[in-house]
């Protein structure tokens, strides 16, 4: 008996559609038997597009319908961008996989400009995140800073308009979409630390739907998740989401997870970091430390300054 048809759910932008299509063709590949097809639901950030991010309640505005869909079974599989999903899931929900994480780091794309530090002063850098917002400044406070909504065509037709020196995408994203030409400069982690989860994909199932979680579990990277779970845990043990600069990044070597954490002022003043390394084994754990010790550093009054 042939297995029973499985629906992914995807938000309708470019960049979601492209992710769901390519986790399709990965399941077919794994799964030949397998009927897919994809189904594209609106949301609310969707559909909200001349408020701040940080204003109308963060990233899960860009998930709820998904999920809701989800748990009424008209969809069987949602395909995330792991840095949009909270890191405490609904009840009956969970990640059934962790795809092969691609390149973390923020993109810059210019015009004119190759680097962040050819930028003249007072330049308009489009970006919507707090995260980097506060890592620019910190870097070049003389930049300014303009809100950028939108999907990444949205985004780039406003920066060929000229309504902008510059802005700031993700890489994987362009990646994904094959548009990594118009990348300027990949911007390091030391310099621009990235989002929670940034360049992964998470697979978000049913939690009782056996079925499905089978399906997917071919395609879940153990390195990828062990990284991204130190990266949740720093997170969740921050309490914060995208209403606040946070930025996390963990990576494997050598059998070590190594982690590195930041909380920042929005106005990029202050910027506290901490690094350190665990074992494989336990990747939350070594988020709760990084977590504590930034806490330590007095991440505490940043994060309580900004609710």
């Amino acid at each position: 008996m042939a297995p029973r048809p499985l629906i992914i759910g995807s938000r309708g932008s470019l960049l979601a559609v492209r992710q769901s299509s390519i986790i399709k063709d990965e399941l077919q590949q794994q799964h030949p038997n397998l009927s897919l097809s994809i189904k594209t639901i609106q949301t609310s950030g969707d559909r909200i597009l001349d408020v701040p991010l940080h204003q109308i309640g963060g990233k899960g505005i860009f998930i709820k319908e998904i999920e809701e869909a989800l748990l009424n079974e008209e969809i069987d599989i949602a395909v995330h961008s792991l840095k949009d999903l909270p890191t405490s899931l609904p009840p009956g929900l969970s990640i059934g996989a962790v795809v092969k994480r691609i390149d973390a780091r923020d993109a810059l794309i210019s015009n004119r400009f190759l680097q962040l530090s050819e930028l003249p002063s007072q330049s308009r850098i489009g970006t919507s995140s707090l995260r980097r917002q506060s890592q620019l400044l910190s870097f070049r406070p003389d930049l300014e800073i303009i809100q950028l909504r939108g999907n990444i065509d949205t985004r780039l037709k406003k920066l060929r308009e000229g309504q902008y020196e510059a802005i700031i995408l993700a890489c994987a994203g362009l990646i994904r979409l094959k548009l990594d030409h118009l990348i300027k400069e990949r911007i390091p982690v030391d310099q621009i630390c990235s989002a929670i989860g940034q360049g992964a994909l998470a697979l978000e199932v049913r939690s009782d739907d056996q079925l499905t979680l089978d399906k997917v579990k071919s395609l879940n990277h153990p390195s990828s998740r062990i990284a991204v779970e130190a990266e949740r845990s720093l997170l969740q043990h921050l309490g914060g989401g995208c209403q606040v600069p946070i930025a996390g990044f963990a990576s494997i070597q050598d059998s070590r997870v190594k982690l590195t954490g930041l909380v920042g002022t929005i106005d990029g003043k202050l910027i506290i970091r901490e690094f350190r390394e665990g074992s494989i084994e336990h990747p939350r754990d070594l988020g709760k430390i990084v977590g504590d010790q930034l806490i330590n550093k007095g991440a505490d009054k940043i994060l309580e300054s900004l609710k």
